[in-house]
């Protein structure tokens, strides 16, 4: 299927490792033109590198600081596509999770995401063209106790992508977001090992925590970034003010997995 983005402007955010990595390749695959925001210059290096032969550019920048997000904009201001996918809210309960890290992760997801959301939204809504797309989380959906700051930021986040896709259409913008499940990514097992070796006293059984995930596996961030182009196409030009779970079903189960 001719998904019709070749020579499209994207820029993906937080787009040197992991699921922004996988999206920018798969952008890459259809011939997109690329720019790549990250904090990691080197990352970014490495990942143009490795995507020779297609259209990148790359700005290593930290969204947190204030300002980054106009500073980007001004750069860049002629993007197609935005992803928002920059952001990590640590894990921890209420208890655990002081106001030093809840507010930083929020500064860089929750508001590093409405921010962009507003840098590039007026000059789409000018062209009355372009597509938004965030990358938020299934802690928004399956709230969870022991992510306190992340299942209230997602929530926020599904919330505002909501309620701006609800009239972009009108002017012509698609505002729309995608709610990965637990993704193979380098952060997803770390944070399952650290919470294996304090439940189990073993890092090395974190494959054990996933077992009541659908298939008993995580999903690969491909899976994810398959998902996100479509949606930034125009082959899904009717979809907009949604999110869409990629997560193999587990935010719908209100059961607990059964033994086969």
């Amino acid at each position: 299927m001719d998904l019709g983005l070749k020579g499209r402007s994207v820029l993906v955010t937080g787009a040197s490792r992991g699921i922004g990595r996988a999206i920018a390749e798969a952008f890459a695959r259809e011939g997109a033109r690329l720019t790549l925001v990250a904090r990691d210059a080197a990352a970014l290096g490495e990942l143009k590198q490795h995507l020779a032969g297609a259209s990148v550019e790359t700005m290593a920048i930290d969204l947190a600081e204030r300002g980054a997000t106009q500073r980007v904009a001004e750069a860049h201001p002629q993007v197609d596509i935005l992803v928002n996918n920059a952001g990590a809210i640590p894990r921890g309960d209420i208890t655990q999770i002081d106001d030093e890290r809840w507010r930083a992760g929020w500064e860089l997801k929750v508001f590093g995401y409405i921010d962009m959301t507003r840098c590039y939204y007026k000059a789409m809504q000018a062209r009355r063209a372009g597509c938004i797309l965030n990358v938020i989380g299934m802690g928004g959906e399956k709230l969870d106790y022991e992510y306190a700051a992340g299942s209230t930021g997602n929530a926020a986040l599904m919330a505002f992508t909501r309620a701006v896709g609800s009239e972009s259409l009108e002017y012509g913008v698609r505002v729309l977001g995608v709610n990965p499940g637990s993704v193979n990514t380098e952060r997803t097992q770390r944070s399952l090992r650290f919470t294996a070796q304090a439940q189990l006293g073993d890092a090395e059984r974190w494959r054990e925590l996933i077992t009541d995930r659908p298939a008993g596996r995580l999903i690969e961030p491909r899976e994810i970034a398959d998902v996100v182009v479509f949606l930034a196409s125009e082959r899904a030009s009717a979809v907009s003010g949604t999110i869409v779970s990629v997560d193999m079903g587990y935010a719908a189960r209100s059961y607990p997995r059964k033994a086969k």
